[in-house]
């Protein structure tokens, strides 16, 4: 089990959940959260990296607010400041190389929090050196990365039937990659929904495409981050 700790930005605090490998050793991701906030899933797909031997950080981006409705969680997402939150998730990067001892951190995200694993891939090549958007997206126009920073590979995992990242959009964004010539592969995930990873809400959780998910993700993590 992980726990909540404390990190310095703008001459203030933020918060995160940080779990850790029994070994003390081992590469490090962070892990940004949907539009819900720092709930129960995001901390458990934490204690699930440091079961697999990883350090895992998941910033607080809402501040302690967490979200029941959807309406909820989208006022919240569209009240976020993206400065804040880019120098927090910077922040959070180093925090991160601090505690894990290492060079290379890899960033997971999920819906909002893929798009936002994008933007800070982008803002921080001297560090991120695996970054894996779940149904990623960038809801907020202005806050689109110059994709040409990224000095990530990149392995994105989306649904098939999603509304709001369908396969036309995903497969574009990686033929934009592609064409930059970044190290990309998307998967996307036939008969799968948005939020298909999230093993709390029974409506749209798909057990086969979520352990497929993983089963890519850890090998693409332990191979991008191996070293120092």
């Amino acid at each position: 089990m992980g726990e909540i700790i404390e990190f310095a930005i703008n001459g203030e605090t933020a918060k995160g959940y940080l779990a850790k490998p029994i070994s003390g050793k081992g590469p490090a991701v962070i892990v940004i959260q949907e539009y819900w906030g720092l709930v129960d899933h995001i901390k458990d797909v934490c204690d699930r990296f440091a079961a697999n031997g990883f350090f895992a950080l998941a910033p607080d981006l809402f501040r302690g607010d967490v979200a029941k409705e959807p309406d909820e969680a989208a006022k919240y997402m569209m009240a976020l400041e993206m400065d804040l939150v880019s120098k927090t998730l910077s922040k959070a990067v180093d925090e991160l190389k601090s505690q894990a001892d290492t060079s290379k951190v890899g960033v997971i995200g999920f819906c909002m929090g893929g798009g936002l694993a994008l933007v800070l891939a982008a803002k921080r090549p001297d560090a991120v050196k695996a970054v894996a958007p779940f149904y990623g997206l960038v809801p907020w126009p202005e806050a689109t990365p110059d994709y040409g920073q990224i000095s990530a590979s990149i392995q994105g995992h989306y649904a098939e039937e999603d509304a709001y990242a369908p396969p036309s959009v995903s497969r574009g964004l990686e033929q934009k990659l592609q064409e930059l010539g970044k190290d990309v592969e998307f998967f996307v995930y036939p008969g799968a929904h948005h939020a298909f990873f999230n093993d709390t809400r029974p409506e749209v959780y798909d057990a086969d495409a979520s352990r497929q998910a993983w089963d890519r993700l850890i090998p693409f993590l332990s191979e991008s981050l191996s070293g120092k």
